[in-house]
C-alpha cells in the first residue's frame, strides 16, 4: 500500500482518537484550550508590560484587563436578556393572544400545535428544565474558574515553555514549532479583531433596523447582536429568529415578522460573507465548508463553548499543518481561496 495512503489512514485514526478523548475528557481539555486561546490573545500585552514593570505587576494588570473585557461582554448579554425577559413579563397577555391566533390558523390547516404542547407539557418537565438550567450555570462557573487558573499558570510559564521548545535536539522541528505557534497567535488575534469589527457593525445595523421598523427593545437587540456574533452561525440565528417572533407579537402581522426575519438574515449574510472576508483578507482564508464543519463538530462535542472555539481550533490545525512538508497539502486543500502566500504566513 502507498505510504501516503497509510499516512492518511493513520492520521484519520489519530484524529478520531483525539476527538473521542476530547469528548470524554471535556471537563479537562476544554478549560485548557480556552486558556491557551486567551493567552495567545493577551501575550503581547503581558510581554510589553513585563519589559517596563515587574513581572508580578505585569501579570496582575494583564489579568485585570482580561477579566474586565470578559465581564463587560457578559454584562451586555445579561442586560439584553434581562430587557427581553422584562418585556415578556409585561406582554404575557399579548403573547398568549398571538400564540392562540397562530395555532388557530395552523389548526385550520390541520397542524395541531396546541394539542401537542398540552400532551407533552407537565410540571415535571418544567422542574426538570429549571434543574438543567441551574446545572448548566454551576458547570459554567466551574469552567470559568478552571480557565482562570490555567490562564494564570500559562502566563507565568509561557516564556519558559518557548525556551524549552527552542532547546529541542531537533533544531528544524524546534524552529517549525516556534514559527507555527507565533503564526497561530497572530491569526488568533486577527480573527478576534475581525470578529469584533463585524460584531460592532452587526450590532449597529440590527439596532438601526429595529429603530427604523419601530421594533421595541432596539438597543437590546443591537447589544445582543454584537455580543452573540462571537458565536458563529448560532449567535446570528438567535438574533435573527427571536426579533422576528417579537415583531409578530408587537405588530400582530406575520408579513411584518417575515420582513424583519428576511432583513436581519440579509444583514447577517452580507456582514458574514462579504465584510469579514474583506477585512481578514488572505491571512485567515479558510474554506467555508471547514468553518461550518468546525462549528458543527465542536458544538456537538462541547456545546456552546465549542461553537466559539471551533474556528480558532481549525485555524491552529491548518497553520500547524502548513509548517511541515508532509502535511502542507492539508493546509493547501482547505484554504479558502487561491493564494500566493503560504497558509503559515
Amino acid at each position: 500500500m502507498d505510504n501516503k495512503v497509510v499516512s492518511i489512514m493513520a492520521g484519520l485514526v489519530i484524529a478520531f482518537v483525539v476527538l473521542a478523548a476530547s469528548s470524554m475528557a471535556q471537563v479537562v481539555f476544554e478549560p485548557v484550550i480556552f486558556a491557551i486561546f486567551i493567552i495567545a490573545l493577551i501575550w503581547p500585552l503581558q510581554k510589553a508590560l513585563a519589559s517596563r514593570t515587574p513581572k508580578a505587576l505585569a501579570l496582575l494588570i494583564t489579568i485585570v484587563v482580561t477579566l474586565g473585557v470578559v465581564v463587560a461582554l457578559t454584562s451586555m448579554i445579561v442586560w439584553g436578556a434581562g430587557e427581553i425577559a422584562d418585556w415578556i413579563r409585561h406582554n404575557l397577555v399579548k403573547i398568549g393572544a398571538t400564540f392562540r391566533n397562530s395555532t388557530k390558523w395552523l389548526e385550520d390547516h390541520d397542524i395541531f400545535v396546541m394539542s401537542h404542547v398540552t400532551e407533552n407539557f407537565d410540571a415535571a418537565w418544567l422542574i426538570g428544565f429549571l434543574r438543567a438550567v441551574a446545572t448548566r450555570i454551576n458547570v459554567l462557573a466551574g469552567f470559568s474558574l478552571l480557565v482562570f487558573i490555567f490562564l494564570i499558570m500559562g502566563l507565568v510559564e509561557t516564556e519558559d515553555f518557548q525556551n524549552h521548545i527552542a532547546t529541542l535536539n531537533d533544531q528544524e522541528t524546534s524552529r517549525r514549532l516556534l514559527m507555527a505557534s507565533q503564526s497561530i497567535a497572530r491569526k488568533f488575534r486577527k480573527y478576534m479583531i475581525v470578529r469584533t469589527i463585524a460584531s460592532i457593525v452587526t450590532g449597529v445595523a440590527v439596532a438601526g433596523f429595529a429603530l427604523l421598523m419601530g421594533l421595541e427593545l432596539a438597543a437590546a437587540w443591537g447589544i445582543l447582536a454584537f455580543a452573540l456574533n462571537y458565536l458563529p452561525y448560532i449567535g446570528a440565528l438567535i438574533v435573527t429568529v427571536f426579533p422576528a417572533l417579537f415583531a409578530l407579537v408587537q405588530f400582530e402581522s406575520w408579513q411584518t415578522a417575515m420582513l424583519v426575519l428576511v432583513a436581519l438574515a440579509v444583514i447577517q449574510f452580507v456582514i458574514g460573507s462579504y465584510l469579514e472576508p474583506l477585512i481578514s483578507g488572505s491571512a485567515l482564508a479558510i474554506s467555508p465548508s471547514v468553518v461550518t464543519f468546525a462549528v458543527v463538530l465542536w458544538t456537538f462535542l462541547w456545546g456552546l463553548p465549542g461553537a466559539f472555539i471551533g474556528v480558532p481550533l481549525a485555524i491552529a490545525f491548518l497553520t500547524l499543518c502548513a509548517q511541515f512538508p508532509s502535511t502542507q497539502w492539508i493546509a493547501t486543500m482547505f484554504s479558502g481561496a487561491s493564494r500566493t502566500r503560504s497558509p503559515a504566513d
